[in-house]
Order: structure tokens, then C-alpha cells, then sequence
């Protein structure tokens, strides 16, 4: 569905002002949005991307729009501060603007035409030709799928109906096992916490070994700005270990920053992605920032 450029204008300038460049980034980012970030100032910008995802006939433009406003829409500041007002303000020039393009907004980033209804829209198949994401063809889409969408996994988690205990994903521990649960209804071996051969006198424990795909996914959780800097030399001692691993082949590492405290996130990627020669063969690096 094309996302008209009104539309695309008010969701752009009310999320232009709840987050930095690269905030929204990601936000944007694991909704699905097309292709890479539009260079263009912090004003225009998010408009952009959405118009760009509305006349992509490959993208699901309702599904982004939904995805990238689902954290706003859902999650209001506290009642009786100046910026609950505020919020619920501009809240309502979005439901306003998506009610004059006919749609409507339901909770957890659903939009769906006026007259449907969540319920509703359960109770009837997805047409074959539907432009909602195809099963992976491949663990490395399948992990795409996955890695980029855990923020979005851990949304109704941490905000559960009344009533509810919300979980909290507070350290490294809580993002692992969120992410071992997504993978195990889709890969039947995953083997958590297994010893790596010896480097420099000492092993370590890998995240999740995946023997059939001969693949390791390490898991890094940002803690402090003292460990955003030390982060890359852990990865570099972490992969010298896993090159002397008969069964990891392909090496996902993964670090959390929900801080944002890591300082030159693509250096870091750049410098810890690429191939290394073993004795067995190579090992194949990619580095996801989150």
C-alpha cells in the first residue's frame, strides 16, 4: 500500500523528536524498513524512509508503519508529568492523520484499513500472494530475521497486560536465553555454554554452538561505557578461540547496545568482519551492532 506523503510527513516530524539519528535508525531498521538510511537531516529523514517503504512494491508498508510506531504509540510517560501531556498530543495528530488515509492503529504496531479488526484479520487465511515476509531460505536469514528483531521481541514482554509480572532485560543473561527461545522452535540443535579449545593458556564458553550449520553465535551485552571499550578486544580473543573450533565455520557476533554507548559502532564492525585462515579450513566473521 502506498503511504501518502501527508501521512509519512506527521509520523515523521512527531518521531523526529523522541530519539537521535541513530536511534531511530534501529527503530526503523528491525521494522523492516527498505534499503539504508536516507542522508538526510534529522527533519526530513524519517519521512523519507516511510514514503520510500509505501512505493516499494517488495515491502509490507503498513507492517513498517506499524513496527516503527508501535514503541511510541504503546508506551506512554508517566501520567502527570509535563511530557505526558505532550505525548498524547501528538499520539492523537497520528490517529488523526491515519484515520484521514482510512487506517487505523490497534496495539503492537498493527494498522490495518478502517473496518478491520485484529480478531478478524486471525480468522482469515493469508492470501498466497500476500506481501507478508516468506519463511528463511537459510539459517543466516532466518538469524537476520531474528537478531534485528529482539528489541521488538522484548516489547510486550517488559510491557505485559495488568496484572502481569514484565520481565526486565537488564544483563547479558536475559538477551541470551530470549534469544535461545526464538531459535528453538526453528533449529533443533543448539547447544548453549559449550567449552572452546585452549588459546593462550585458557578456553571459554561459547553462546550457542550450532553443530549442523557448523556456526557459533556470541552474544555481547553492553553494560557500561568501560565495557563499550573493552568490547572489541573481547571479540578478538573470543575469535582466536573459536578458529580452533572443528565445528564453527561461521562466527555471529552479536553485541547489544541498547545503550547506545558504543562510540564508533561501524569501525567496530569493520575491523572484527572478514575471513580467517585455519588449519581446517576458514572461519567466516559477521558482526551484528543492536
Amino acid at each position: 500500500m502506498r503511504l501518502s506523503k501527508s501521512l509519512c510527513t506527521v509520523v515523521g516530524q512527531v518521531l523526529a523528536t523522541t530519539g537521535s539519528h541513530a536511534a531511530l535508525d534501529i527503530i526503523y531498521q528491525t521494522a523492516g524498513a527498505p534499503g539504508d538510511p536516507p542522508d538526510l537531516s534529522h527533519g526530513t529523514k524519517w519521512k523519507e524512509w516511510l514514503f520510500r517503504a509505501g512505493i516499494d512494491p517488495n515491502v509490507d508498508s503498513l507492517a513498517v508503519l506499524g513496527n516503527v510506531l508501535e514503541e511510541f504509540m504503546d508506551i506512554p510517560p508517566d501520567k502527570g508529568i509535563p511530557e505526558f501531556a505532550e505525548w498524547k498530543e501528538k499520539r492523537t495528530r497520528i490517529e488523526i492523520a491515519l484515520e484521514e488515509n482510512g487506517l487505523r492503529y490497534f496495539r503492537f504496531g498493527r494498522i490495518l484499513p478502517q473496518g478491520q479488526s485484529p480478531s478478524q484479520l486471525e480468522h482469515h487465511p493469508i492470501p498466497m500472494n500476500s506481501s507478508f515476509p516468506a519463511k528463511p531460505s537459510s539459517v543466516e536469514e532466518l538469524l537476520n530475521v531474528i537478531l534485528r528483531g529482539l528489541r521488538r521481541a522484548m516489547h510486550p514482554l517488559t510491557h505485559r497486560r495488568k496484572g502481569s509480572q514484565p520481565l526486565i532485560f537488564s544483563n547479558e543473561y536475559d538477551v541470551q536465553d530470549l534469544l535461545h527461545a526464538i531459535l528453538r522452535p526453528w533449529i533443533s540443535d543448539i547447544r548453549p555454554e559449550e567449552f572452546t579449545p585452549s588459546y593462550a593458556g585458557s578456553s571459554t564458553r561459547m553462546d550457542f554452538l550450532l553443530p549442523a550449520h557448523t556456526m557459533v553465535i556470541e552474544l555481547k551485552f553492553v553494560r557500561d561505557r568501560a565495557h563499550a571499550k573493552r568490547i572489541g578486544d573481547e571479540l578478538i580473543i573470543d575469535i582466536e578461540h573459536y578458529r580452533k573450533h572443528l565445528q564453527c565455520n561461521f562466527l555471529w557476533c552479536v553485541i547489544y547496545d541498547q545503550d547506545q554507548l558504543l562510540t564508533n559502532a561501524e569501525g567496530l564492525r569493520t575491523d572484527l568482519e572478514g575471513s580467517r585462515t585455519m588449519k581446517h579450513g576458514e572461519l567466516a566473521v559477521k558482526v551484528l551492532v543492536l
